[in-house]
């Protein structure tokens, strides 16, 4: 396993990171059709990640309603693992209950859910913090106060972002530069072969600011795990009973069909191939992958040792290709006179 440094903080994660978004699920929805992983089980996933050389683990308050974190609090006690050889990050915006203010980015939200984020994990102290989404009613200048204030409790050490514009990710990086206060580290978004619609502001941001980047659902919600072709819609997998992220399926089914002939060539499966173009893109620091067994969790791990070639990657490109979407198509077209 390599280890890649996030920004500039100096702290070293593996280049995938363990998302527990299938952890739990008895309190049914959408987190029933995603994992209903249970106490044992989420202890095989950890320890077989961790036994791999995977250091950074996923979750977030709002995954199962909390049943996530307990399930990943649990098993980092039954393993033994030491603390300070983990890297644990979790998240607060969602509703976790029908009180008025059980969700967003308010000042209090943001406190009373690191407090019981804190509980349910059975830790002192949260490594990062997530804003997992977009507050339309709370301002960012008062995100970010609230996010540098929780910094300086010690009951986080650093704070990064989830689903937000690129526009308003710099917007809150220039308010805290300009306040002292501490800022986003790294941005966890979605990015897949299949849907790369980061690649048009958010990664030459990132990459701008010096901003790690951990995308999420590397493999379209399973639509690159090689289950789904034209001839085969897998019934009974995740995306026949919860279709998301949304997919251009024409696109997606093109592109597994390239990965089955690439995966001969390599002796691996579509979904390792698909982690391995993930990893090797611009910015990317950690992959964030999901498993519900540890069958599937090690197969994912094999990605790391595959190295896409120069021209595998060009022929991904051409499958899936990100149409310039305006200004960039009049950037590209003024600027040649600077080439």
């Amino acid at each position: 396993m390599n280890y890649k440094y996030i920004s500039n903080t100096g702290l070293l994660v593996s280049e995938l990171c363990l998302g527990t978004m299938t952890f739990g699920g008895k309190n049914g929805g959408i987190w029933e059709k995603i994992g209903n992983v249970e106490q044992k089980e989420a202890n095989s996933l950890i320890k077989t990640a961790f036994d791999a050389g995977i250091n950074f683990i996923d979750t977030a308050n709002v995954y199962s309603f909390g049943e996530s974190e307990q399930l990943l609090g649990q098993a980092l006690k039954d393993l033994g693992i030491p603390r300070d050889e983990v890297i644990i990050a979790t998240k607060v915006l969602g509703k976790m209950n029908e009180k008025p203010n059980s969700a967003g980015l308010s000042r209090y939200h943001i406190f009373n859910s690191v407090d019981a984020s804190l509980k349910r994990l059975q830790l002192e102290h949260i490594d990062i913090l997530y804003v997992h989404g977009v507050d339309p009613k709370t301002p960012i200048e008062e995100i970010m106060h609230s996010l540098n204030d929780i910094v300086n409790t010690g009951k986080v050490r650093y704070i990064a972002v989830c689903n937000w514009y690129a526009w308003q990710i710099s917007k809150a990086q220039a308010i805290a530069q300009y306040k002292g206060w501490h800022k986003f580290i790294a941005l966890q978004h979605h990015y897949a072969a299949v849907n790369r619609d980061i690649e048009h502001e958010l990664v030459p941001m990132a990459v701008e600011h010096n901003l790690s980047i951990f995308p999420w659902s590397p493999l379209a919600g399973g639509f690159l795990t090689g289950k789904f072709t034209r001839k085969n819609t897998t019934q009974g997998a995740r995306r026949s009973n919860f279709d998301f992220p949304p997919v251009d399926k024409e696109k997606a089914y093109n592109l597994v069909d390239i990965l089955q002939e690439m995966g001969n060539r390599y002796d691996a499966s579509i979904a390792q191939l698909a982690l391995a173009w993930v990893r090797q893109q611009r910015g990317i620091t950690s992959t964030i992958i999901g498993a519900k067994t540890v069958d599937q969790l090690n197969e994912n791990i094999k990605s790391v040792t595959i190295d896409l070639s120069d021209n595998d990657l060009k022929e991904i490109d051409e499958i899936s290709p990100l149409p310039l979407q305006y200004p960039g198509w009049m950037v590209r077209q003024q600027s040649g006179y600077r080439m």
